[in-house]
């Protein structure tokens, strides 16, 4: 069983990695950084957003609008390491 609760924590660490990046890579296409009509960086781009958008996607919608600014991928990062936090501190000491 903790191999299973292992396995959980490697694959919210690994989402966190994509939110990040798929933040960056948000900044460095609005900036004209990158070029969208490269076709590794389009396909990186789509892989990230498909990856990413399902579960930022509600909280968009439930946050206010702030401008310019979108603090979903921070929220939904917070909320990783929360559940990260109560695997490792709650969950797995308590596993034969």
């Amino acid at each position: 069983m903790r191999a299973v609760l292992d396995i959980v924590i490697i694959v919210l660490d690994l989402y966190v990695w994509l939110l990040i990046a798929s933040a960056i890579l948000s900044w460095l296409v609005a900036f004209n950084v990158v070029n969208t009509r490269n076709q590794f960086v389009s396909a990186v781009a789509e892989f990230l957003y498909r990856i990413t958008e399902p579960v930022l996607r509600p909280i968009r919608n439930f946050m206010p609008n702030l401008g310019g600014l979108d603090i979903s991928p921070i929220i939904v990062i917070l909320v990783i390491l929360f559940i990260q936090r109560v695997i490792a501190y709650y969950i797995y000491p308590n596993v034969i």
